[in-house]
């Protein structure tokens, strides 16, 4: 019984998992300084807290974007896949849509509705961007006549 119900719950990333009685959690860990901080991705007991020792570091995550603005990601799919198959193992919400950016996941339903957010405001900041010029350029023709 236990096994059938495991096989009908969806991917952590398609936004419907549920961690329900698991004994240990794929989470992110914050490390780092006041102002440059960055997150490792480990295996830790559900109910420690964030600081608390871990079971076993799998990855980084870089918050700061580098001089090409890229931020970085480092995971070591071998522990990553051999956690996933131990079973009783979550996935943390964060977590999970980063692996759907990275292509081990699908990809999460926040990570397509944060792009069209972004995706609208540019396009309502370029039409206030023509607005202005427009009325700049009438008012400069304005004066000169």
């Amino acid at each position: 019984m236990g096994r059938k119900l495991a096989a009908l719950r969806l991917f952590p990333a398609s936004g419907g998992f549920e961690a329900g009685n698991v004994a240990k959690i794929i989470r992110f860990a914050r490390m780092g300084c006041t102002n440059r901080p960055f997150l490792h991705i480990v295996v830790a007991a559900k109910k420690r807290e964030q600081d608390d020792q871990c079971i076993e570091q799998i990855g980084s995550f870089d918050l700061m974007p580098n001089e090409r603005n890229e931020k970085l990601v480092a995971i070591n799919f071998e522990r990553l896949n051999y956690w996933m198959g131990q079973g009783g193992v979550a996935v943390s919400k964060p977590v999970s849509q980063l692996l759907g950016l990275a292509g081990y996941f699908p990809i999460h339903p926040r990570t397509y509705m944060t792009a069209w957010r972004n995706r609208r405001a540019a396009v309502e900041k370029a039409a206030a961007d023509k607005a202005a010029v427009e009325q700049a350029k009438q008012q400069t023709e304005k004066a000169a006549a």
